[in-house]
Order: C-alpha cells, then structure tokens, then sequence
C-alpha cells in the first residue's frame, strides 16, 4: 500500500469515530428527553450572600459522577459565576442560559475528588446535589475559593438542616 492510501484510510477511520461519537451524544440525549429543564432566574434573587467564580464541571443524575446529564445545556463544560443568595442560587455561564436553583430545591453541597472527566486533588470539587424538575442531579463546579463559598453556602442550607 502506498502512502494516499494509507491516509485515506485513516481518514475513513476518524470520520467513522466522529459520526460515533455524535451519534453516541445525540442518543443520550433522547434518552434524557424526560429531564425537566432548569429554571431560569426571576426578577428579583434575593439578598447576595457571595458570589464565586470558576469553572462549571458537569451535571450529573445524583450518585452517578459517570451519567452525565447532556440536555438543555448541562452537558458542557464552561467558565462560570456562582451566586449564592438567600433565595437559591444563581449559575451563570457564558454562552448558555443562566441556571437558577431554588433554596427548595438544593439538597445538599458538599466536596467531591472526580467525575466524568474530570479528577483533581482530595476534595477539590464543590459538588452542588439539587432537585431538578423532580430528578436529584448533581452539579460539580472547581471554584477559586472553595473554602468562602462553603463558609457562604451554609448560611443558605444550614448542616443541621441538610441532615
């Protein structure tokens, strides 16, 4: 075999990996079909209790850091602002929708080490567990200050109350 055919047929080979790979996402996302897309933030979100920023890692069915949650936006990793209030929590991110999070709805926050693709030190992810639309999913973010948004976050859920 000659060198055109040889890079023909790795070419073959990596538009069939890309036609998989997409074909994979999009059947994940039907199968998802039933997840409840987040709220969007209302006019007023309350008393700002601290904003952080940092990265948006993923969203996930909770309990499962491998079964990520790819519809209506959540299925991209991004830059992203946190915004704890004394009504929920405001995500935003750009070039998605703002992702607003009831304080009914947050379940519990707490640390996590990896998730999907994502490892890093002990610890290192802030892992948000939330009810979305009736479904318990989790968000991990990786925050530049993960000790002062915890330190805020339990003004909005209280331990005593999250146990």
């Amino acid at each position: 075999m000659d060198r055109p055919q040889l890079m023909a047929i790795v070419m073959a080979i990596l538009v069939l990996l890309l036609v998989l790979m997409y074909t994979g996402w999009r059947a994940r996302k039907r199968r998802q079909g039933d997840v409840a897309a987040p709220l969007t933030a209302p006019a007023e979100i309350g008393s700002a209790l601290g904003t952080f920023d940092g990265k948006y890692v993923a969203t996930t069915a909770s309990g499962k850091p491998l079964e990520r949650i790819a519809v209506h936006g959540l299925g991209f990793r991004s830059a992203a602002s946190l915004t704890v209030t004394d009504s929920g929590v405001l995500v935003q991110r750009p070039g998605a929708d703002d992702v607003w999070i009831p304080r009914a709805d947050v379940l519990d926050r707490r640390t996590a080490t990896w998730t999907i693709d994502r490892v890093v030190e002990h610890d290192g992810l802030e892992l948000l567990e939330w009810n979305l639309g009736g479904k318990t999913v989790d968000s991990y973010f990786r925050l530049t200050d993960p000790l002062a948004f915890e330190k805020v976050f339990e003004q909005l859920l209280p331990k005593q109350a999250a146990a």
